[in-house]
């Protein structure tokens, strides 16, 4: 039987755990304009290191996206507040490894078609049609 491993110090987590961080991320991401106009999607991996009140000291971009998806990166995780903790007397900053996704929302759009048909010899009103799209939300 293999002993459990020992952890001696403490690493600052985020209050309620990863899905809560998930969570904060999902609704704290404004995705960036020039992201959206260049429908640019995919993931920012960032390291960022900790102290032990749970401040982010600093935020690197390991592989970023272009568009402004790396400011946005490191705007969200520098205004998270990890949890502090007590290490037995011992100041110990950490590095904690992230990743960002950024996915474009689906477009909102609806298309309409219509078309024209002639009158046949027993109808006595031409059908008419006509096609036309519209976008919903900003775009």
């Amino acid at each position: 039987m293999k002993n459990p491993k020992k952890k001696f110090l403490k690493l600052p987590e985020f209050p309620g755990g990863k899905e809560a961080f998930k969570k904060y991320i999902r609704s704290n991401l404004i995705y960036p304009k020039k992201a959206l106009e260049q429908r640019i999607q995919g993931v920012v991996h960032l390291r960022a290191e900790i102290n032990d009140n749970g401040d982010v000291l600093d935020a690197i971009i390991e592989k970023g996206l272009a568009g402004g998806c790396n400011e946005e990166a490191i705007r969200l995780i520098k205004n998270v507040q990890f949890g502090s903790v007590k290490n037995r007397g011992l100041r110990v900053k950490t590095r904690k490894k992230f990743r960002i996704e950024f996915k474009l929302p689906p477009e909102k759009k609806i298309s309409y078609k219509l078309t024209k048909e002639t009158v046949k010899e027993n109808e006595q009103k031409p059908k008419k049609s006509y096609s036309y799209t519209i976008p919903l939300g900003p775009q």
